[in-house]
């Protein structure tokens, strides 16, 4: 046995077969619901695995998953991962010109998508010219093979060839700051660095029969819900740390605030992840209004990762649940999990995370630690990435050896302290040069949602003639909220940034546009922000 995920996900259900491994839930309180013990997913994930080697996909070729939530996503990459076959995620958000260069770029040879995409799917089909397997999801259209014919089709016993650890699995960017691109984990470093070496909490496994064995000798009791859509990698990475240990995980089809409230108290949700502010306001509001009362006594914790749970909102969730502990994770696609904020994080701080022992703050160009206080980019050596997929250009700018040692360098600038506690800047391709200044937009924004006013917001660089680019504030305000002028935004935001850092301009917009996942999408903002500037 190796560190394949297949072949660990297949130990669990050995030791817990009867154990309740997954609750899909499209609307609580309608019925429509599904729940499948470990024996049972296990044999689900079986017959779409045969399925599909039966309809000639070879291992190694690679499967997009064009889906929102369900148990057909998470059964089809455990189907494919115990074929040997490479789990691709596409954004359900994507339209033709994005799928063609997904599918295309990917090199997908097979598709999962649900029956609404149909007209999407079909359109982007003729130039996808390595795709020649479909299976749909639902009702509607004539497009592919039914799921439940697949199924029915494949066999529920397992009779796989070996794995192994270094069988791959592929997690496209979000393509925030350009076009997506394809991350290539061997599963062992993704085991280790995406979810924790079957602990992130604690001390990873030394053996793979080992996980197994800690699953044996604990109880049940833990429910996960990752509430954003799996298509974005970390909800997936989280369903799979909930089948390491042996315990459940809820599903929802979309992220729906009184859904997920109703669920929390009907399900006894422990941990919920989701991302940022963007869900958690949402989630708030509904708790401070038509959920009030709602029984969250069961949850544990809450954790934030692709965006940051900013301080203000932090607290007024606090006051509704106080007995949760709120974490702000930082990683990404092409490092895992790299650590967590600390508490006096903050505006006046900034975003301050104390990272693992495998995680530095390095000058891109030398590749060495930075003195205290200089800034560099966040790297992380160990369990990484093999690079991304048909790109060696960007591969060769993002990854390096040294000492021997692989290394990823992510896109986030950051300082270190004297304790070794890394405050992260931004994202470098995000960085806004005003007058010769550097300022980085997630600062500006936690300052912006401190505001009583404020509801959500993006910061963005718009063309100055005077400074070169001056920052912009691109605000939603909260429901009933007084319009505020910028006078008024900058004097609040001077009690939190230096001046060079304070907006310029002000937009107020409707609603801020981010991705299914929360995560913002920077180039709608500068668009906006450069739009209201012009005569």
């Amino acid at each position: 046995m190796e560190y394949n995920l297949a072949d660990l996900f297949e130990s669990v259900v050995d030791v817990v077969p009867d154990r309740e491994a997954l609750v899909y839930l499209d609307h609580p309180g309608t019925g429509a619901e599904r729940r499948l013990t470990y024996a049972a997913l296990d044999a689900a994930a079986n017959r779409i695995g045969h399925h599909l080697l039966d309809s000639g996909i070879r291992p190694g070729e690679h499967l997009g998953l064009h889906l929102y939530n369900g148990v057909e996503y998470l059964q089809t990459v455990l189907g494919c991962l115990k074929a040997r076959i490479v789990p691709v995620n596409v954004n359900y958000r994507y339209v033709e010109e994005e799928l063609v260069y997904l599918y295309r770029d990917a090199d997908l040879v097979a598709l999962v998508f649900d029956a609404e995409f149909t007209d999407r799917v079909a359109a982007a089909l003729p130039r996808a010219e390595k795709l020649r397997h479909l299976v749909r999801v639902g009702i509607g259209g004539s497009l592919g093979v039914p799921f439940a014919e697949a199924e029915a089709a494949g066999s529920a016993e397992r009779g796989f060839p070996a794995r192994s650890g270094d069988d791959q699995f592929i997690i496209y960017t979000g393509g925030t700051t350009g076009m997506p691109k394809g991350v290539m984990w061997r599963q062992e470093d993704l085991f280790f660095s995406g979810l924790g070496g079957g602990a992130p909490t604690g001390e990873p496994v030394k053996k793979p029969q080992e996980l197994a064995e800690r699953v044996a000798a604990g109880g049940s009791g833990i429910t996960f819900f990752p509430a954003p859509p799996l298509m974005h990698g970390t909800s997936t990475l989280t369903a799979f740390i909930g089948f390491n240990f042996g315990q459940r995980v809820v599903l929802h089809r979309k992220f729906v605030p009184e859904d997920v409230l109703r669920t929390v108290e009907r399900e006894k949700v422990t941990s919920m992840s989701l991302v940022g502010d963007a869900m958690l306001r949402p989630l708030i509001d509904a708790l401070a209004g038509p959920m009030k009362g709602t029984d969250c006594s069961s949850m544990f914790s809450v954790s934030s990762s692709g965006a940051v749970m900013s301080e203000t909102v932090r607290q007024q969730f606090l006051a509704l649940v106080p007995q949760v502990m709120l974490l702000n994770n930082f990683g990404s696609s092409e490092s895992g999990f790299n650590g967590t904020a600390t508490d006096d994080s903050g505006p006046e701080r900034g975003f301050r995370i104390r990272v693992n022992s495998r995680t530095q703050v390095v000058d891109p160009a030398t590749h060495e630690p930075v003195a205290v206080g200089e800034v560099g980019r966040i790297a992380q050596c160990g369990h990484v990435p093999l690079g991304y997929y048909n790109d060696p250009a960007k591969t060769a700018e993002t990854f390096f050896e040294k000492d021997g040692e692989r290394w990823v360098l992510l896109g986030d600038m950051a300082t270190v302290d004297e304790d070794g506690v890394v405050t992260v800047l931004g994202r470098g391709s995000q960085c806004i040069n005003t007058g010769g200044e550097k300022v980085y937009p997630e600062e500006v924004e936690q300052a912006l949602k401190s505001h009583p006013d404020v509801y959500d917001a993006l910061v963005a660089g718009v063309p100055d003639a005077r400074w070169g680019s001056h920052v912009a504030a691109v605000v939603q305000l909260r429901e009933g909220a007084p319009t505020p002028s910028l006078e008024d935004i900058q004097t609040h935001c001077r009690d939190h940034l230096a001046g060079y850092k304070i907006p310029r301009q002000l937009v107020i917009t409707e609603s801020i546009r981010r991705s299914p996942s929360g995560k913002a999408d920077y180039r709608w903002a500068r668009e906006v922000a450069v739009a209201a500037d012009r005569p």
